[in-house]
């Protein structure tokens, strides 16, 4: 029943409509793949060398148990954000005689050949390798292996049964800022616990059991929770919602702006795929932990620079690069009130603006770091500032593609174009090129003053160039609303 449900998946796909870009963009993912692949390869291959090199007085064996910790959160964490829940279209299937418990069997066995979990075959089997070549116990080191690879496949079924939730996903956050800073900071030994915990699984093999059992377990719980909603009525029926409203008075002293603002508001917190971008603006202010800690880029101002403009500017970039296509599923229907273009366009300008501005407050506490690393904090903040989101907002106008909005944010390239990769070379290279210049023949501070008057003037010229904005607007509305029609 397997082979044939596969056999089925295959022909759907080939006899897909857009069988072409389908093609197309899994060769693309594919390269993706391999290079984040052969990375994983690299790390899992070369981590005991590493750790030797670093800590030489140390056992790279338990040192490693301690900080595997912060990859299966951290492994967990971007499955939340990027891993899709196992699907098929399960609709005709429900009026054969196919017993449900295959087509959820199907869903769950699927899950488990995915990227994620073959990233971690790729990461710690080569690690295990090194590890018997280097006198280790076999059976401890096999037994060892097994069970953090179990524990990945049981973090994959975690994933679906917390996937929706966005406590849990606060919960994950917090919980790897504190094993960081325990472990930054020597607080208390997180990390040591968790790592003497896996390092008894290679003293005692025996303890393998636990991670089989576990399995068993969350299988079992994912086959009961799909089990319980894969109905006939309950696949066709629609949705049913309460509607929720929200008190937002407070954005009509704005001005004429602030109808827009309020259907941009409401837009982004009840649907999935806007709310992941915004959730993830406050996840990039993590950033300047690994630019200005990690001894690759500690002693880079070039690259913590790249980190920076991320910091302040993430909810501009994400949310910038989709203007107007967040509208596309009603956008025909804007297109016939009586309703200003530039108003439009202005309240999208005034959330990334405030957003921005929201970012740079929350990243202060990074002048712990010292002074020079604030300033280009400060740069990347008026840079993203003025020029991110009118750049963001021109290359809006070339958007065709409609986007669902109740898709996952993460992992899913429905609605993106040629040109959302070719608005993010503005933002992130031209800081970079002028602080490289400014700074190699003036100095550190007048290439950060630099970058900042770049913002400033862009800021300052604001309504001109948003005027040559909304003109480009106006020529494509009507190719727009075409593509907006059209179905990936």
């Amino acid at each position: 029943m397997i082979l044939r449900f596969l056999k089925l998946e295959w022909k759907q796909f080939f006899r897909s409509a857009s069988l072409g870009k389908s093609i197309a963009l899994k060769i693309f993912m594919g390269f993706f793949a391999i290079w984040i692949l052969l990375g994983l390869l690299s790390l899992g291959a070369g981590a005991y060398f590493l750790l030797k090199k670093e800590y030489p007085e140390k056992d790279p064996f338990i040192l490693a148990n301690k900080f595997i910790i912060f990859l299966l959160i951290t492994d967990l964490i971007v499955r939340y954000l990027m891993q899709k829940i196992p699907v098929m279209d399960i609709k005709p299937m429900l009026l054969l005689p196919i017993k449900k418990r295959k087509l959820v069997n199907y869903l769950l066995i699927k899950s488990v050949f995915s990227f994620f979990n073959a990233g971690a075959l790729i990461l710690y089997i080569p690690f295990a390798f090194v590890l018997i070549a280097k006198g280790y116990n076999v059976t401890g080191v096999l037994s060892w292996t097994l069970f953090i690879l179990i524990l990945t496949l049981c973090f994959n079924f975690i994933n679906f049964l917390i996937n929706k939730s966005n406590i849990a996903f606060g919960v994950l956050i917090v919980f790897l800022a504190v094993l960081w800073l325990s472990f930054k900071y020597k607080l208390f030994d997180i990390t040591g616990f968790f790592g003497n915990l896996l390092y008894s699984v290679y003293e005692n093999p025996a303890l393998l059991i636990i991670s089989f059992v576990l399995l068993a377990v969350l299988y079992y719980l994912n086959f009961k929770q799909l089990s319980s909603i894969i109905y006939l009525d309950g696949a066709i029926k629609e949705k049913e919602e309460e509607a929720k409203t929200s008190n937002l008075s407070f954005v009509d002293k704005i001005g004429d702006v602030a109808p827009f603002i309020k259907n941009d508001m409401r837009l982004i917190w009840r649907n999935k795929r806007t709310k992941t971008v915004f959730l993830m603006s406050f996840f990039f202010l993590l950033f300047g932990l690994f630019f200005f800690t990690a001894k690759t880029y500690k002693d880079s101002e070039l690259w913590q620079l790249y980190g920076c403009i991320f910091m302040t500017g993430g909810f501009a970039m994400n949310y910038g690069q989709f203007v107007p296509a967040w509208d596309s599923e009603h956008y025909r229907m804007l297109m016939t009130q009586n309703l200003s273009y530039r108003k439009f366009l202005d309240s999208k300008l005034f959330l990334m603006s405030v957003m921005t501005a929201v970012l740079f407050v929350l990243s202060t506490p990074y002048l712990y770091f010292g002074l020079d690393k604030y300033l280009l904090i400060v740069a990347g903040f008026f840079f993203n500032l003025g020029f991110t989101p009118l750049v963001m907002l021109y290359m809006g106008a070339f958007n065709k593609k409609r986007i669902d909005l109740n898709a996952s944010g993460f992992g899913n390239t429905q609605g993106t174009s040629a040109a959302q990769f070719i608005v993010m070379i503005p933002v992130l290279i031209i800081p970079m090129l002028v602080y490289f210049i400014v700074n190699k023949y003036l100095g550190f501070n007048i290439a950060v003053l630099a970058i900042a008057i770049i913002g400033i003037i862009s800021f300052l010229l604001k309504n001109p160039i948003m005027n040559i904005i909304e003109k480009k607007y106006q020529k494509n509305k009507y190719i727009t609303i075409h593509g907006f029609k059209q179905q990936d």
